[in-house]
């Protein structure tokens, strides 16, 4: 049974102390003109069958079709998955340069975008910067003023990985060795997490994985070797083909879990943080949907997730022996019982 925000569970929570949580506001849809009838053509970096994001890739998807481009139709959209090395990105995305594409569409980490500028300097680009910032890389000017063929949305992700931190410290407070999964997408990520666990007096024990597909199971051993009390996944395209073997080991190993998106606590993940990825990948269709009717990416500035959700899977936390703190829970939009 699950219960989101506002509901009587939280209303009932919060009368024992707590003070409950502003709703949080949806980013307003845009108002759209009707496309012509010529056809469109797209070339689309996305993951439909990942576990993970193939929700938002669908909402992305439905998002066109809501501003009417219905693939058959008037849409012709070449659909590449992302977990893939970045040699075999850039193959694919030189060869819908070369078919004339109308927009490239890179959503998710780095490597997608990397591919599609390689391929062109013209061609308008839409980006979902999952696992990087466009702005330090190079990619854009700023948010106001992006410049060039690139604008999108930016999730500050290095962000949302110190603030998943602090609220593990703040659940679990008598924790200190704190095991972090991580790969080369979530690089950045990892520094920024050390660094604030490291400021909350916490042991890290890294684990970087290399070479997919994962082994996820040695990872998980050389987290129990190293005396592990919690777990911090952060967020890597490769991560998400593993989502049901690393809740499942984290369960075993009775490792209070913190993630980056709601499908992981949907699985059995105990906690997770951070922007809803339907709103944001609908966000980045309305992007591709004004360019298709004429806008140029140096005129629409980046954009910045609005939406925000933690989720809390109280039938993990009971079946790993723990008990989540009042001052936790209200802070819920969802809680899975």
């Amino acid at each position: 049974m699950r219960y989101t925000a506002g509901m009587k569970r939280r209303e009932f929570i919060a009368g024992l102390g707590g003070a409950a949580v502003a709703p949080m506001v949806l980013w307003p849809a845009a108002v759209r003109a009707q496309p012509s009838g010529k056809k469109v053509h797209l070339g689309v970096f996305g993951a439909p069958t990942n576990p993970i994001t193939g929700p938002a890739f669908r909402a992305f998807h439905d998002e066109l079709r809501k501003a009417g481009f219905v693939e058959g139709r008037n849409l012709f959209a070449d659909w590449r998955p992302t977990d893939q090395d970045l040699a075999a990105l850039s193959a694919q995305a030189a060869e819908m340069a070369r078919a004339n594409v109308d927009a490239l569409v890179a959503l998710g980490a780095e490597q997608t975008l990397q591919a599609c500028v390689r391929a062109s300097r013209s061609i308008p680009i839409v980006f979902v910067a999952n696992n990087y910032d466009p702005i330090a890389r190079g990619y854009v000017q700023s948010l106001a003023k992006p410049g060039g063929n690139i604008t999108g949305v930016f999730l500050r992700q290095t962000e949302l990985s110190e603030k998943q931190v602090e609220l593990l410290t703040q659940a679990f407070p008598d924790r200190t060795r704190l095991a972090v999964l991580w790969d080369y997408v979530s690089a950045d990520q990892f520094e920024a997490a050390e660094r604030q666990a490291r400021r909350l007096g916490l042991e890290v024990i890294s684990r970087r994985l290399e070479n997919p597909p994962y082994d996820i199971d040695a990872a998980f051993r050389g987290m129990s070797e190293a005396g592990a009390n919690m777990l911090l996944v952060l967020s890597s395209p490769f991560f998400g083909r593993h989502r049901d073997r690393i809740v499942e080991l984290a369960i075993r190993q009775r490792l209070p879990s913190m993630f980056i998106f709601k499908g992981y606590a949907d699985a059995g993940g105990l906690m997770s943080y951070g922007a809803d990825p339907v709103a944001m990948y609908r966000q980045g269709a309305v992007f591709v949907d004004k360019i298709l009717k004429g806008a140029k990416p140096a005129d629409l500035p980046v954009e910045l997730p609005t939406k925000f959700e933690m989720v809390l899977n109280l039938k993990t936390a009971k079946a790993i022996g723990v008990e989540l703190p009042t001052t936790v829970l209200i802070r819920a939009d969802e809680v899975i019982e």
